[in-house]
């Protein structure tokens, strides 16, 4: 067994309120993976955190930059950590050493709310539960290079990799095998195509009508078909591929090595982004469920009240200028409980227009938990808010859009519009935030090089990451290195831009 697995048994105290919780959350209706508890000191904790929950992790300086940060965060009282779970089964779930018996009994409250999360959300259903081990393995391989190859060398190359890990498709676990093409080259054209373009099809008619049915036009629309089938056909991949990740690993003129990292730098990216597409949904979840089992299942004690409540309100609190996950989700889900307990949905609710009549409306639906787990089941933070997200909440919350004021010099409200605020956080969300990148051809010009192109919904990619993206790419590609993206000019109008990487230079054409 890997060391830090082999927990310590928890105190007596614990272990029984531990067995409590475990029952009143099985009575509730969570599902969830056989729960492991370990009590351990804020060093350790901070150490865990900083491996993202798995100290077997590879040797690389980032973690410990990461525990630096959450130490000294710690020991000046910015911040601290009262809880971290891992997505594996059993879950691994920390205790801080020396925290009040009120807060180890509201972590464990949270933790089986992730636990269920992890086990029945849809998102999750591809990850491998067995992480520990693939983890460990995969530090093994990285210490076999690093002796073989170098410290410095493979530290380096893992540096670029690691920059690169969220070009991938996080759609693509979820699609069925034979839609997951590989992308090694193929020179195999289509049978009509591997002879040139030939005579366009003809309808097969009777030549009374031949002429009618086969125009020129008709026949011009053809051979254009044909000649977008060709260029397709002899494009390389023939579909853009947002796993960019995949193409390089299968694609780029890398040393076996070096194809190894890569490979186990996106196996960890692919693991890790169902934490990121559902982390309102996930934390909102937990909190709905420590709430619930603390206040109405009597695991909270008249005497931790205030204690409690000073807890809850600092993880759940508004913050200035961002979006608390944690406030958000527990909002939303409270938001979705109430009005299918009211009954407060469907066609009747919605055609109302009586605004007294909805403010009290209830059908004693009682449909709330049934929906709530129905929510977590199936959704995402992007399909969460799409669906779920409401006017009257968006006022209740209080939620706006903000911008800065260049004549002000600060920042101000933009809107309270419901839309507006609506479409601000889809946009957040997209992609897990991040902009939307696709391998394009990697013989642009007939030479080899690589051309990748951003999907542009409003925002523009920042310079202070596309440089060092472009030059990373080169760094695997080995050969020039593009980007379509489109821009405001100061015109005002949209224009596309082509930039581009030789290895030596940047270079930016518009209208690419």
């Amino acid at each position: 067994m890997i060391e830090h697995l082999k927990v310590k048994p928890l105190p007596a105290e614990l272990r029984g309120w531990q067995d409590r919780i475990e029952r009143i959350a099985a009575e509730e209706g969570l599902d969830f993976f056989p729960t492991v508890f370990e009590v351990v000191t804020y060093d350790k904790m901070n150490e865990v955190a900083a491996y993202d929950g798995f100290p077997v992790r590879y040797p690389h300086w980032r973690f410990g930059m990461a525990y630096e940060q959450l130490s000294k965060s710690y020991t000046y009282g910015l911040s601290k950590i009262y809880e971290l779970v891992v997505n594996t089964n059993p879950c691994y779930a920390y205790l801080l050493e020396g925290n009040a018996l009120v807060d180890q009994k509201l972590v464990m409250a949270h933790v089986y709310g992730h636990n269920d999360f992890f086990k029945n959300n849809a998102w999750f259903s591809a990850t491998d539960r067995k992480m520990h081990d693939a983890l460990a393995n995969h530090a093994a391989r990285v210490r076999r290079y690093q002796e073989r190859f170098g410290l410095s060398e493979v530290e380096t190359f893992i540096d670029t990799c690691l920059s690169l890990d969220n070009l991938i498709d996080f759609h693509r676990p979820y699609r069925p095998a034979e839609a997951q093409s590989s992308h090694r080259p193929s020179l195999d054209l289509p049978e009509e195509l591997a002879g040139g373009l030939g005579e366009a099809p003809r309808l097969r008619v009777s030549a009374r009508v031949d002429e009618a049915v086969n125009s020129e036009a008709f026949l011009e629309e053809q051979r254009a078909r044909l000649r977008e089938e060709r260029a397709r056909a002899a494009r390389f991949p023939r579909e853009p591929e947002r796993d960019v990740l995949m193409f390089l690993m299968e694609s780029a003129p890398l040393k076996p090595w070096e194809r190894g990292v890569l490979e186990l730098i996106r196996e960890e990216a692919y693991y890790f982004a169902p934490q990121r597409v559902t982390k309102i949904m996930n934390e909102g979840w937990a909190c709905f469920w420590h709430t619930r089992i603390m206040t109405q299942r009597g695991v909270l004690a008249p005497s931790e009240l205030i204690d409690y409540a000073d807890r809850h309100s600092g993880t759940t609190a508004a913050r200035r200028g961002s979006i608390n996950p944690y406030r958000l989700g527990l909002e939303l889900f409270r938001d979705i409980f109430d009005r299918w307990e009211r009954g407060r949905f469907g066609r009747a609710y919605a055609e109302c227009d009586d605004l007294e009549q909805k403010v009290s409306w209830d059908t004693r639906a009682g449909l709330g938990l049934q929906k709530v787990f129905e929510v977590r089941r199936h959704h995402n933070d992007l399909t969460f808010l799409d669906e779920f997200l409401t006017p009257e909440f968006c006022a209740a919350q209080r939620l706006f859009t903000f911008e800065s004021n260049p004549r002000a010099k600060a920042w101000q409200v933009a809107s309270v519009e419901f839309q507006d605020v609506k479409r601000k956080l889809l946009s957040q969300l997209t992609n897990m935030g991040q902009p939307i990148i696709a391998v394009v051809d990697a013989r642009y010009q007939g030479r080899d090089e690589l051309l990748l192109a951003h999907t542009y919904e409003g925002v523009e990619l920042d310079d202070a990451y596309t440089r060092p993206t472009l030059k990373n790419l080169h760094a695997l590609w080995k050969r020039p290195v593009h980007l379509q993206t489109r821009r405001k000019s100061r015109r005002g109008d949209v224009e596309g831009v082509l930039v581009s990487f030789d290895g030596a230079q940047y270079s930016e054409r518009v209208g690419g």
